[in-house]
């Protein structure tokens, strides 16, 4: 993803436009195709063999965002690896001493071998390596020494198509309120992004609205007391899963410059914005998957739904993780498992449900994922907190509990 010193944006007034390009453009394709060369050629080689290669390529200033962009998008695409058979940092401390200890020794500041040194410091970490090999791992660890194992190609159009949605992204992580209106879907889609909603663990309500529509509010980072990095990546992961929807509006209150000054950013399916995610269908949190497949092994008496549909509340749309249904009586139990949370927001989602569905919701909370300040929180029987990851057997628990079963 896009660093802030590389986004380009236009500001006029209280709105802020992402300077998009055109994917097709042929300049820009070649341009594309230089910067994607130096990285196709990459494997076995340093991060500051390939700065070198794209000097020429990143001018300094204004001009040099565009490239730079381009090049940290195909950077994000390496994996990179620490070239070195020993701890760099444990060599490092091995030559400084022995240098230390053969400077004290040298008379009139005189100058001491090298090699010496390094052989000496080898020797004291019993390391049958030449002089040459401590001095190529010495630094092993830092940026520009790490070295590319692989590199996941892509097309000079697809690497443009990926920049413009980076760069909205980018914007994303300043959000402070987001609100996303999605038309004319079907229902296999809508409940996809449900889902997505769910998989990115976003503090979310989703209300239906006329003409086949759902009006989708979410918290963004910069309206939270903690967890704002991890939060807003999770916000801007998000956005390519909207991208697969045909007709969407979306419009962000963003906190923008030093001084935090709220802008609106708009975005719409108009925008030929192109997702580089493949179209799943369903997402399902590696939580959730654990927890459903343990479940029909640990607990009896209860089977276990993974795709409930979307329910109506008064309050607006509810979409639960699992529906529970008891055995032996058929009463039906929805389960959603909380990921960030704040005391406020939980407190009203359970005022919400006990009017809207009493008796049929278990929410399970985690200890590790609160975004604000940690005052006490009470709840009634439908809450269950767990630390890891939520238990099978109190879950069920908690459902019997609630149902009366």
């Amino acid at each position: 993803m896009l660093t802030g010193k590389l986004v380009r944006v236009k500001v006029v007034k209280h709105k802020i436009t992402p300077l998009y390009v055109s994917p097709n453009d042929e300049a820009l394709q070649g341009l594309a195709e230089q910067i994607l060369l130096a990285y196709r050629n990459a494997p076995g080689r340093t991060r500051g063999e390939i700065d070198d290669d794209l000097h020429d390529y990143i001018p300094e200033g204004p001009r040099g965002l565009l490239p730079g962009g381009l090049a940290k998008l195909c950077e994000d695409r390496c994996e990179f690896e620490v070239a070195s058979d020993h701890p760099p940092d444990e060599l490092r401390e091995a030559v400084f001493k022995a240098a230390a200890t053969a400077r004290a020794a040298a008379r009139d500041m005189q100058p001491f071998d090298r090699d010496a040194v390094l052989r000496e410091a080898a020797e004291g970490l019993s390391l049958t390596v030449t002089p040459e090999q401590i001095d190529r791992s010495l630094f092993a660890d830092l940026k520009d020494e790490q070295r590319v194992i692989s590199f996941d190609d892509i097309t000079a159009e697809n690497l443009l198509h990926r920049y413009n949605v980076s760069l909205a992204q980018a914007i994303l992580l300043r959000c402070s309120l987001m609100e996303v209106r999605v038309y004319a879907e079907s229902p296999a889609r809508f409940r996809q992004l449900f889902r997505a909603v769910k998989f990115h663990r976003l503090i979310c309500t989703i209300q239906e609205t006329p003409n086949n529509s759902y009006k989708l509010t979410l918290d963004g980072p910069l309206s939270l007391f903690s967890s704002t990095n991890k939060y807003g990546l999770q916000l801007a992961m998000f956005l390519p899963t909207l991208l697969h929807c045909k007709a969407f509006d979306l419009r962000a209150n963003i906190r923008w410059g030093a001084e935090r000054k709220d802008k609106l950013f708009q975005l719409s399916g108009l925008d030929g914005l192109k997702s580089h995610t493949a179209d799943f269908g369903v997402y399902t949190p590696p939580e959730l998957q654990m927890f459903a497949d343990t479940f029909a092994t640990k607990v009896k008496g209860w089977t276990l739904d993974t795709d409930p549909h979307p329910i109506n509340l008064a309050s607006g749309v509810w979409v639960p993780d699992f529906t529970l249904t008891h055995t032996k009586t058929g009463k039906e139990v929805y389960v959603e498992v909380f990921g960030f949370w704040r005391k406020g927001d939980i407190e009203t989602h359970y005022k919400n449900l006990s009017k809207g569905a009493p008796g049929k919701f278990v929410l399970c909370v985690s200890e590790a994922m609160r975004a604000d300040e940690a005052d006490e929180v009470t709840f009634g029987n439908g809450v269950y907190r767990y630390k890891r990851t939520p238990l099978p057997e109190e879950v069920a628990r908690t459902a019997a509990l609630v149902a009366g079963v």
